[in-house]
């Protein structure tokens, strides 16, 4: 079954990312892989004029549509789509910021483009006339890159099928950015990781996935600044390396010792700075539970100390209970501009997205 329409999906609906659940989920809120690829014969999208990325757009649309990719997969063509319409979709991870923007020539229509999303679990996305002509994208809960692979491999050979790509038997496949030629695949981990931030290991990290050949970047990926102690690990090689190797790399050898020097970090907070860290949370706690106002960033990073207590065990709630950290996950999503304006119903400027955020907070974690 397939849909077609321009309203995302429910703003508090259940996103893969967000689960909490899997392998290292305490560290690894989800995994990616994403794929690059392009149709022989056609202009790469930088060097396409409107009629041929139309053309894309409908050839790609069609078979997306008709792959059998999932139960339901609903179709956005953005270039028609309303301005917080897109930034919901930003804002769950499912299209780039990049594709929400477009290019319109002067006084003119914006170029055609578009995603498809698999519903109801939105782990699958296909972001069509971005930087390439596809983005295939599978998204899965906690450590599971294997499982995000084999997923995205069984999607593209649907879409193959049906679809000349453009490859290259000495180079792989074809790319408009050169970084992307070969596998056009990159694989990356979202990482909580307050512990590293607080002992200030965090820089040591960064460091040495640039000598592995990693990117580090932010909450929102290329060119976001982290947010909520939130951080994007992916690989940066693509040619002369195959999957597999970089899957193995990525998730048996770099990310769990990511992962164990974080849980470490916690580890040596609460044996040396135990009352400290404790005032942190309670404090981050307060603010969600008690504030009239509050700005994306002090929220992002109130609720990252929040996630952190309940993992530590620091937090209870005035119940005693240890606060829900499916809450507390799905409030990093809530909290954003277009989540929030989406559940209050209407268009908010700064400052009443401050109260309403704050309002959100309180309501979803207190009661009021």
């Amino acid at each position: 079954m397939t849909t077609e329409g321009l309203t995302p999906p429910p703003f508090d609906a259940t996103t893969e990312w967000l689960r909490g659940e899997g392998e290292s989920a305490d560290v690894v809120l989800s995994s990616r892989v994403r794929l690059a690829r392009n149709i022989a014969g056609h202009p790469f999208v930088i060097k396409a004029g409107r009629k041929h990325r139309q053309r894309t757009l409908e050839l790609c649309r069609e078979r997306v549509l008709h792959a059998g990719l999932a139960t339901r997969v609903a179709w956005y063509e953005l270039h028609r789509a309303p301005h917080l319409e897109r930034a919901l979709l930003v804002e769950r991870h499912l299209i780039s910021k990049q594709l929400s923007k477009g290019r319109a020539s002067c006084g003119g229509p914006e170029d055609p483009r578009g995603v498809a999303v698999g519903l109801p679990d939105e782990r699958l996305s296909i972001m069509v006339n971005e930087e390439d002509h596809l983005r295939i994208q599978v998204i899965r809960s906690g450590l599971a890159l294997t499982e995000a692979w084999t997923e995205i491999d069984q999607a593209d050979d649907r879409i193959e099928s049906g679809l000349d790509y453009a490859y290259s038997p000495r180079f792989g496949y074809l790319t408009a950015c050169p970084t992307n030629v070969g596998t056009g695949m990159r694989m990356s981990v979202m990482l909580h990781l307050p512990g590293l931030r607080l002992t200030g290991d965090i820089e040591k990290v960064k460091r040495a996935a640039a000598d592995m050949c990693l990117a580090v970047r932010g909450f929102f990926g290329e060119g976001s600044e982290a947010v909520g102690d939130l951080y994007q690990l992916s690989n940066q090689t693509t040619l002369g390396k195959p999957e597999t190797a970089i899957l193995h790399d990525l998730e048996r050898v770099i990310v769990p010792r990511i992962v164990e020097y974080e849980r470490q970090s916690r580890r040596e907070l609460l044996a040396r700075r135990r009352v400290g860290v404790e005032d942190q949370v309670m404090r981050a706690w307060g603010l969600l539970t008690h504030a009239r106002l509050l700005s994306t960033e002090e929220s992002m990073q109130a609720l990252s100390l929040a996630r952190l207590g309940v993992q530590a065990g620091l937090l209870r709630d005035r119940a005693g209970a240890t606060p829900d950290i499916r809450a507390i996950n799905q409030l990093l999503l809530l909290v954003q501009p277009a989540h929030l304006q989406r559940a209050v119903g209407r268009e908010l400027d700064q400052d009443q997205r401050r109260v309403a955020r704050a309002t959100l907070t309180r309501t979803r974690l207190a009661g009021g």
